[in-house]
């Protein structure tokens, strides 16, 4: 009953913060400037990608649960996990500061809007999935269903505000940060995207 769920996170719902991009050096003055920025976010941040990483791996883990109450339980944990890590995320670019470029004051604002909105968005899905009737199978499943679409749009969605604070010299600099190394946060198995019967026999 899980599967949708997993094959909604494999759309990306966590690439915060997780840059393939290396830049060069530019003999730039304020290089340095960027890079303590860069190190400050980058090292802070990862605790919280490790979180959501574990989170998404615990709810692709209960993949083929069969007990409806576990399930429920696993992913209300999972999504109360990923909820307070974007906040922490969130906490942490505001404290850092903006980043030492033109428009970074800009660019910081609205990525914490962004992470804050999003963390909003989980602890919103756990709520949903916490009120879920776990003694009718069919209705559980279907209520998955539902939770797994609002997965699916908010990792299509949402992280624009991110990318800008990524771009140019701030995503070079925060490129050759060890912290910032892609971190593979979501699922990675889309195998798991065939639909699958909606309910099971109590």
């Amino acid at each position: 009953m899980n599967k949708k769920l997993v094959a909604a996170l494999s759309g990306g719902a966590a690439l915060v913060l997780a840059l393939t991009g290396c830049g060069g050096d530019d003999g730039d003055d304020s290089k340095k400037k960027v890079e303590s920025w860069a190190e400050k976010v980058c090292n802070g941040a990862q605790p919280q990608l490790k979180k959501i990483k574990d989170a998404n791996a615990a709810i692709q883990g209960a993949a083929d649960e069969p007990d409806s109450l576990k399930l429920q339980r696993t992913d209300s944990v999972a999504f109360q996990q990923i909820s307070d890590a974007y906040r922490a995320l969130g906490t942490l670019v505001k404290d850092v500061g903006a980043p030492p470029v033109d428009g970074g004051d800009k660019s910081q604002t609205d990525a914490v809007k962004e992470l804050n909105a999003t963390s909003r968005a989980y602890a919103d899905l756990k709520k949903t999935v916490d009120e879920l009737d776990t003694k009718n199978k069919s209705k559980f499943a279907e209520g998955l269903n539902g939770i797994a679409e609002q997965l699916d749009k908010l990792s299509k969605s949402g992280d624009g505000a991110l990318k800008r604070l990524q771009e140019g010299k701030v995503g070079e600099a925060m490129a050759k940060q060890q912290g910032c190394k892609r971190v593979n946060t979501g699922a990675s198995a889309p195998s798991v995207t065939t639909n699958e019967p909606a309910g099971e026999s109590s």
